[in-house]
């Protein structure tokens, strides 16, 4: 595929802001790209301010013509990779009462069904066809679906901006007739009160944070539903959740590194909420049902890696918490879940996770085992209470995924769908691997891989190498059918376990963390070398890849280690972290501050942000050709980071390697909506890689 194209590239106009704080000045000469009335925006895209607009669609026409050779190659991926989705799937239905909830697709189609079919035997019902609901809309994504207890109603949610503001609806499943209340700017949830007459949800304010816990009569107006809590500070997130028992309604209020939990009976939506354990900085837990007691996640009394304790129903108080599973350094406890007579809990060991079981009655404990080297487990357990049976995803990136009923008591495991690839799978083909790559600290960094297993170990293999490291989220080493498309045609696929996630336990996260967030940039480098070193690939033909906090990973890496990567793409890149940081009027600046630091507050955190922050540290130097995906109404990365990082980038960089700027101007954070939709995405982003370093 021939080189790209040189074609004069779009040149933002400068137009120089100064912002002074803790005795240091930054310039910013691309800070017009931000709206003023970005808040309105997200509602309604056409506000756009016009200058803003035109720039966003000269990148747009930009990247197009430079791509324009790949047009091809990119339909042949796109129906690669459709051909690799069973078109008409569905979910194995999961029994809840009288019913079994599912989801299915239809051939063709974008977006999912909501089903329910009677346990007792009975026709498929279909409670909402999201093509359906969809058509006309360019943007169309379901948020929630929730049945009331009696399984008469139905609440959802829908977003038609990408803005993440969505509107609640009630559909009657009698009649498929939704009421004529709607209930706007959630985030997405609702939650039944036992008495099916209303639910609770979450509203966003106008800055996108969600705010306040509401009840919602069924029959009222919006304006009249009753507050349940408002929560004050700014830096904090919350959620409102029920229990399978369906006793609870369960408030939680968090940011990255504190919790506070909020309780109050499902069937008195008049009640007060009680507070489980006042919020202390660094302190985190989570509240699971368990009839006349609770289970309590949590890392209180520095169980770094997360302990289990019990608290009694009628003053679950911290005072009364007792332990149930002791901390073990090393083993990260990642989730829990209770049911009649046992407890299960999702943890990680090794940099692998495994589902444990325990008998409440006993104490005793069994493990349920995998076999291969590197894979990904997903905990979905059950929406009831009362049940021996749980259920599990298994894959490896090999493997694809395994959906298992696992009778908890008679230790049964019944396998209920393996997923399938229409297009036709031979894990065979390929070989999966785990390495260690070693930092320069002396750590080690686990890397998955997958290639094929007639490739060429002579460093000759081109290699898309992924990574994230942020918020202590771990990325599986699960299966991906999409990555065939690049591992068919030689290349390398490899995941670095950076610091920053959870893969080696709690320390690993907080090693990536505020003041030691070079940690995660340093790891990807020290895993692309030793890729190199093991003659898996070349530097200049390894294409690294991440989105969002993965985007200004990409950032951070490329201005400290250009020479490493033959190129980048970045997806909703998270690249102007300090000017972020530093506006308190943002949807997610207070509540990112203990996964940053504050640098409002703090000089030492403004310091060591500034050190790292892609905008700020782009500089006169060679860069490999990079791509940057953007979302208009992306309220997590605004679309004006990766639009100011384009910007400087061409401004300083001292090759004539380009630039690209994709922005989806109906579109937020996550892509298209349509599942096929965002399958022309990613063949984009892979159609990029090739033609950057395949040297086809």
């Amino acid at each position: 595929m021939p080189a790209f194209a040189s074609l004069a590239a779009p040149q933002a106009a400068k137009r120089p802001v100064s912002d002074t704080r803790h005795g240091v000045t930054r310039v910013d000469d691309y800070a017009w790209l931000r709206a003023d009335n970005w808040q309105e925006v997200f509602r309604d895209p056409t506000l756009l301010d016009p200058a803003i607009r035109a720039h966003l669609d000269a990148e747009n026409a930009y990247q197009a013509a430079l791509m324009a050779d790949t047009e091809g190659l990119r339909k042949i991926l796109f129906e690669e990779m459709k051909g690799r989705i069973k078109q008409d799937d569905s979910t194995v239905p999961m029994k809840d009462g009288p019913f079994a909830y599912g989801r299915a697709w239809k051939t063709g189609g974008e977006h999912p069904r909501y089903f329910r079919t009677p346990r007792d035997g009975g026709a498929e019902e279909i409670m909402i066809d999201g093509d359906k609901e969809s058509a006309g809309k360019a943007f169309f994504q379901i948020g929630g679906v929730a049945h009331s207890p009696d399984h008469r109603l139905l609440a959802w949610s829908v977003d038609d901006k990408g803005s993440e503001y969505f509107a609640v609806k009630v559909r009657d499943l009698a009649t498929g007739a939704d009421s004529a209340e709607t209930v706007g700017e959630t985030d997405g949830g609702a939650v039944w009160a036992a008495d099916n007459s209303g639910f609770f949800y979450t509203r966003l304010d106008a800055n996108h944070r969600p705010s306040k816990v509401l009840f919602h009569r069924l029959g009222d107006e919006p304006g009249q539903d009753r507050l349940i809590h408002e929560e004050a500070d700014a830096g904090m997130f919350m959620s409102v959740a029920g229990a399978r028992t369906e006793d609870f309604i369960f408030i939680a209020v968090h940011d990255h590194e504190t919790t506070e939990y909020r309780i109050l009976p499902a069937n008195d939506p008049t009640a007060t909420p009680r507070i489980v354990a006042p919020r202390r900085t660094g302190v985190e837990y989570s509240v699971e049902e368990g009839g006349d007691e609770f289970f309590i996640l949590t890392n209180a009394d520095d169980a770094k890696d997360f302990k289990i304790m019990r608290a009694p129903v009628g003053d679950p108080s911290a005072s009364n918490w007792s332990e149930v599973v002791a901390h073990e350094p090393g083993r990260l406890i990642l989730a829990a879940m209770a049911f009649a007579r046992f407890l299960v809990r999702l943890e990680r060991k090794d940099g692998l996770p495994r589902i444990i079981v325990r008998e409440r009655a006993t104490g005793a404990e069994h493990l349920i085992s995998f076999p291969e080297e590197a894979y990904s487990l997903s905990l979905i357990g059950s929406a009831e209470y009362d049940t021996d049976v749980i259920r599990f995803t298994y894959s490896s990136m090999t493997t694809p995924a395994q959906v298992f009923d696992y009778d908890m008591a008679t230790r049964q495991r019944t396998l209920l769908k393996t997923q399938e690839v229409p297009s036709g799978h031979d894990p065979d083909r390929y070989v999966t691997r785990r390495l260690m790559a070693p930092a320069a600290d002396g750590e080690t960094v686990p890397v998955s891989i997958i290639h094929r297993r007639d490739l060429a170990m002579d460093g000759s293999a081109p290699c898309l190498l992924y990574g994230y490291g942020s918020y202590g989220i771990s990325i599986p080493a699960g299966f991906n059918t999409n990555i065939l498309s690049l591992v068919d045609r030689g290349f390398v696929y490899a995941i670095a376990h950076i610091r920053g996630g959870k893969d080696k336990g709690y320390a690993w996260y907080e090693a990536g963390k505020k003041g030691r967030k070079t940690n995660t940039f340093t790891d990807f480098i020290a895993a692309a070398r030793h890729l190199v070193a093991e003659r898996f690939t070349a530097h200049d033909r390894i294409v690294a890849h991440g989105g969002s906090a993965g985007g200004m990973l990409m950032g951070a890496v490329v201005n400290m280690a250009p020479d490493a990567f033959g190129a980048i793409i970045a997806e909703v890149p998270f690249v102007d972290v300090l000017t972020t940081m530093l506006d308190d009027t943002l949807p997610l600046t207070p509540p990112e501050w203990p996964e940053w630091g504050n640098p409002i507050a703090s000089k030492a955190d403004y310091d060591a942000i500034a050190a790292y922050s892609p905008v700020d540290n782009v500089r006169a130097q060679p860069y490999p050709p990079i791509l940057a995906l953007a979302g208009l109404t992306d309220p997590r990365v605004t679309y004006w980071e990766p639009a100011k990082w384009a910007a400087k980038l061409r401004e300083l960089k001292t090759n004539a390697n380009p630039v690209l700027l994709r922005v989806n101007m109906d579109a937020g954070h996550g892509g298209a909506s349509g599942r096929f939709a965002r399958l022309e995405e990613v063949a984009y982003a892979y159609a990029f890689a090739l033609k950057a370093v395949a040297k086809a």
